[in-house]
This record gives structure tokens, C-alpha cells and sequence, in this order.
């Protein structure tokens, strides 16, 4: 069932992918899906093997207030990388880095269940909102990866504080900020010949 639900949520999304075709793949009834994982979520969760359920943590985030959702980001992002979730983690991200379909996996749930929840409380429309989200993810993912992943000093022993501190800020811009979301690149011309 994981086996399948990992090729649908990398093929076609958290919101394309449905539990009937789920366990259609699998050669189970959807029963046994719900009866195993209780919902798409939890499945979807499972899948990821996430070192977190965003349904548990974001709360707290949210409860900050608009105006300090950046800090509040990088102070739950901190509190999970320095806890116990923190291998789960470590694994996912090298995979992603490493696999393209983990990659995709990753993406959907940084989108669906991590970042694109917090910037759609904001009232965005769908293309600033995935914009403002890339961004955010830039940041959160960056510090993962500078701090947990290559061991950068001093980033990697800088106290939550400082860290908060010093990044909360660009993440706040980018949830809440004057900004001009990135445009797509236009094609490079051809040299003569």
C-alpha cells in the first residue's frame, strides 16, 4: 500500500491522488487503506515517512499572528530538527537531494501540507500564494540543509535564538512583504551562427 501511494502522490499530487486508486494499484479493497492509515493525510504522511504530522505543529505556528509567522516558522522548523524527529528528517532530505521521485514527494508535502497551509491563511491568490511558498521553502529548506546537513558553522551551533533572529525576518518578507515573486525565465536566445 505504501509502495503505491508513494507512485500516486509523486505522479500526481497529494490532491490528484485518491484512496480508491490507491488500493486499486495496491490490489486491495480501499477498506484496508482506511482500516491501516484512517485517512488520505495520515497515508500521505506515512508515505513520506514525515518526521512530522503539520496537523500537530502548525497550530502553534498559526497562533502567532500574521506579523510574526516568519519567526514562529523557523522557531517550529528549529524545535523539530533539534528533537527526536530529527533523523527521519535527515533521511528525507538526503534521499530528495539524491531521488528524483523522493524529490517529488518532498515538494508535495512542503506545498500541500507544510508551507502552502500557512501562506493560504494569508489571502493570497493561488499564483502569489505558490510563489510566496517556493520562497519561504527556499529559506526553511536552506537552513536544513546549512545546519543539519553540511554542519556550516556557525550555523550549525548557533542557538534557536540567534537563528530566529537573523532568519525570521526573510521568511516574514516573503510570507507578508512588499515582493515581486519571481517571473519565469525567458528563453535565451540562440547564438548566431
Amino acid at each position: 500500500m505504501l509502495a503505491a501511494a508513494r507512485t500516486a502522490f509523486a505522479e500526481r499530487g497529494f490532491d490528484g491522488a485518491t484512496i480508491r486508486g490507491i488500493a486499486t494499484a495496491a490490489g486491495v479493497d480501499p477498506a484496508l487503506v482506511h482500516h491501516y492509515f484512517g485517512s488520505k493525510d495520515k497515508l500521505f504522511l506515512a508515505a513520506v515517512e514525515a518526521p512530522a504530522d503539520p496537523d500537530e505543529v502548525l497550530p502553534a505556528v498559526l497562533a502567532a499572528g500574521r506579523d510574526e509567522l516568519g519567526a514562529s516558522a523557523v522557531r517550529m522548523l528549529l524545535s523539530l530538527w533539534d528533537g527526536p524527529a530529527r533523523p527521519a528528517g535527515l533521511a528525507l532530505i538526503r534521499s530528495a537531494v539524491s531521488n528524483e521521485w523522493t524529490a517529488k514527494l518532498l515538494r508535495e508535502f512542503l506545498v500541500a501540507k507544510v508551507v502552502g497551509r500557512v501562506v493560504g491563511t494569508l489571502g493570497y491568490s493561488d499564483e502569489e500564494r505558490d510563489a510566496r511558498g517556493a520562497l519561504v521553502a527556499s529559506q526553511l529548506i536552506g537552513l536544513v540543509m546549512i545546519r543539519y546537513v553540511l554542519c556550516a558553522e556557525p550555523i550549525a551551533s548557533a542557538s534557536h535564538e540567534s537563528l530566529i533572529a537573523a532568519i525570521g525576518p526573510n521568511v516574514q518578507r516573503y510570507l507578508t512583504g512588499e515582493l515581486e515573486p519571481p517571473a519565469p525565465a525567458r528563453p535565451r536566445p540562440h547564438p548566431p551562427s
